[in-house]
């Protein structure tokens, strides 16, 4: 039992990083032409690790705990990609944009008692399977300083018996982005697919409901079910009815775990809901055109504690002229702590 007490003190013992680094940085002048390369010379003891922010954007040493820009006043761009394919239906899809919608998605009627304007001709559609892209739509006079703006797919179903049958509409790598940028050339962007948190809002959901769906990276639009007596859902011999069916029984070799008999419901030719007209939207989430998060500027490392020997320099070229502050930090470390230093240049770069 001692023996086991002395190991397990010998265990915690915290291990000690050792000296702050002695570490310098020097140049042989303050100033220098863009793409002239530039020697940073380093000073002092071998130390374990060693970044550098060059001070351009999204390498600021000011910024390593986050960027925020502002873009109130910038205006923005909408874009996306879109296909069709089967059916026949025309003119189905209508883009709209909204800046006071309140975000209520439970009824078609509360999405559409906001005001939308109707943005359709300001996109290219696809036409076919091939997807196309709807091209650089500016959206700056629709946006309200201080307010989200959202956006919305709106699917319409005709009859089907008198209209052909309904399109499947796919839409993808939506984007919207401030048409300022950082730097002259960074995009800034205000939101993606994936993060614009389209929501469908179908006008029948549970009489004739659409067959839509949404993913992270696709927008799928589908018309509801064209009821008719011929459909093998209306057929009480169809397989899918039966309980005997092997895909419903665990025992059997065709077994489908996934699959579930369905009630048979025997088609009424008198219902309202066998091919009615109605409305199916996909209604993006608030998009703030305030503001851009970009989240840190990250350092460039440049030596590691597993790299052996002292660094002595590094060599760096600055593509624009200004005024930039070149940052190095030099670390040593353990899983205990970390004692570090950081030595700073301002340079000058000229034409």
């Amino acid at each position: 039992m001692l023996l086991g007490m002395l190991i397990l003190a010998s265990c915690s013992k915290s291990i000690e990083v050792g000296d702050t680094p002695d570490f310098g940085v020097t140049t042989e002048s303050t100033s220098f032409k863009a793409g002239e390369e530039i020697k940073f010379t380093f000073t002092g003891d071998n130390v374990h690790n060693i970044s550098f922010y060059s001070g351009e954007a999204r390498k600021d040493y000011d910024f390593r705990n986050g960027r925020v820009v502002n873009v109130s006043d910038s205006g923005a761009i909408m874009a996306f990609q879109s296909s069709v394919q089967s059916g026949t239906q025309t003119n189905q899809i209508t883009v709209l944009a909204s800046t006071d919608f309140n975000s209520d998605y439970s009824t078609l009627a509360s999405v559409k008692a906001a005001t939308w304007t109707d943005i359709t001709s300001r996109v290219v559609l696809g036409t076919n399977a091939t997807f196309k892209a709807s091209g650089n739509v500016d959206i700056t006079d629709i946006m309200i300083k201080g307010q989200p703006v959202y956006f919305a797919f709106k699917y319409m179903t005709l009859p089907q018996a008198t209209n052909g049958l309904v399109r499947t509409w796919y839409f993808q790598v939506f984007a919207v982005t401030s048409k300022a940028k950082l730097d002259g050339t960074i995009a800034l962007p205000l939101t993606d697919q994936a993060s614009a948190g389209f929501r469908l809002v179908d006008e029948n959901p549970v009489d004739a409901p659409a067959l839509s769906a949404i993913t992270t990276t696709r927008v799928t639009l589908v018309g509801n079910r064209y009821k008719v007596d011929t459909d093998p859902l209306f057929d009480p011999d169809n397989p899918i009815f039966d309980p005997l069916n092997p895909i419903y029984d665990p025992k059997s070799p065709l077994y489908q775990p996934t699959a579930v008999r369905p009630t048979f419901v025997p088609f009424d030719p008198a219902s309202p809901w066998n091919d009615p007209q109605s409305e199916h939207w996909a209604v993006s989430g608030p998009i703030n055109t305030a503001s851009v998060d970009l989240g840190p500027d990250w350092s460039t490392p440049l030596k590691g504690a597993t790299t052996t020997g002292i660094m002595q320099e590094y060599r760096y070229k600055y593509t624009k002229p200004g005024t930039y502050k070149a940052v190095f930090i030099a670390a040593n470390n353990s899983i205990d702590g970390v004692k570090q230093v950081v030595r700073e240049l301002t340079l000058t770069i000229t034409e």
